[in-house]
């Protein structure tokens, strides 16, 4: 599982963003580490809109709630989340991910 950062109502994590890739899912590697698969291009930002799109849709939340802190021109990205209580996003993006490690759709 990543390390998490709670501040108050918001969760920040790392993880590395993979562009190009067939499918778009959220995935955990070995060391716990999440590994964010995109269609999306890095070319002029698009992988960048499309990770936070992604988290955006998946918890349900603006995108206004999901921000790059750091790494927007690298693929391993900073990641803080606003807009419902830190318990209850760390638990679902936890769900999500491994919901892709069983074979399911979450």
């Amino acid at each position: 599982m990543p390390d998490f950062r709670v501040e108050r109502e918001s969760v920040s994590f790392w993880l590395k963003v993979k562009p190009r890739a067939r499918t778009e899912n959220l995935r955990a590697d070995p060391s716990g580490e999440f590994i964010l698969e995109l269609s999306a291009p890095p070319v002029e930002g698009k992988a960048n809109e499309a990770c936070m799109r992604f988290f955006a849709r998946a918890l349900r939340l603006p995108e206004a709630c999901v921000v790059i802190l750091a790494g927007a021109r690298s693929r391993r990205k900073l990641i803080r989340i606003t807009g419902r209580s830190a318990e209850e996003t760390v638990a679902r993006l936890t769900t999500l991910a491994a919901a892709k490690k069983a074979g399911r759709a979450a």
